[in-house]
């Protein structure tokens, strides 16, 4: 009997940045991650990316780098805002993004005593508004932006509750 793999996690060290830069198969699913990178992202954008920002974190699926995450923000006592969520083509639909989701909140509440998690969703990234909604995420804000073609976009901002 075959079961699915259940994913794990570990700190994201500088030797995965050349598997994460992969995990963005355009220039839209890049914006949705990291708005600020350009296309293609390359590792010297993801590390620096790292290095400016906090609990960096990488999830496996079968010992493979499946995922990766960290905080932009982290105000301690107050709250988290997750960043550069980005889950690799071959483990989407396996339960990855929501795994991850769930590790960076346990680490929001046990390193920064965080009292909520916030996230953002461009409002034409319908799998990632549905995620978060699932997840209990709701909306608390709508901002304009623009995409990397210079388009309008709606950036969804939203909050959770971790106590």
């Amino acid at each position: 009997m075959n079961h699915p793999a259940r994913p794990s996690h570990r700190p994201a060290s500088p030797a995965d940045l050349a598997s994460v830069v992969e995990f963005p198969q355009n220039a839209q699913e890049l914006f949705f991650s990291y708005p600020r990178a350009s296309w293609p992202l390359s590792v010297a954008q993801l590390a620096t990316a790292m290095a400016e920002r906090s609990n960096s974190t990488v999830a496996l699926l079968d010992g493979r780098v499946a995922g990766f995450a960290n905080f932009y923000q982290a105000q301690p006592n107050e709250f988290c805002a997750l960043g550069n969520l980005m889950i690799a083509p071959w483990a989407r639909g396996q339960g990855v993004a929501h795994y991850l989701i769930g590790e960076m909140e346990r680490q929001a509440l046990e390193d920064f005593n965080a009292a909520c998690m916030r996230a953002s969703c461009h409002n034409d990234n319908a799998a990632g508004l549905l995620l978060y909604a699932r997840l209990g995420y709701r909306a608390r804000d709508i901002v304009e932006r623009q995409d990397f073609a210079g388009r309008r976009v709606a950036l969804v901002q939203m909050e959770k509750s971790l106590g």
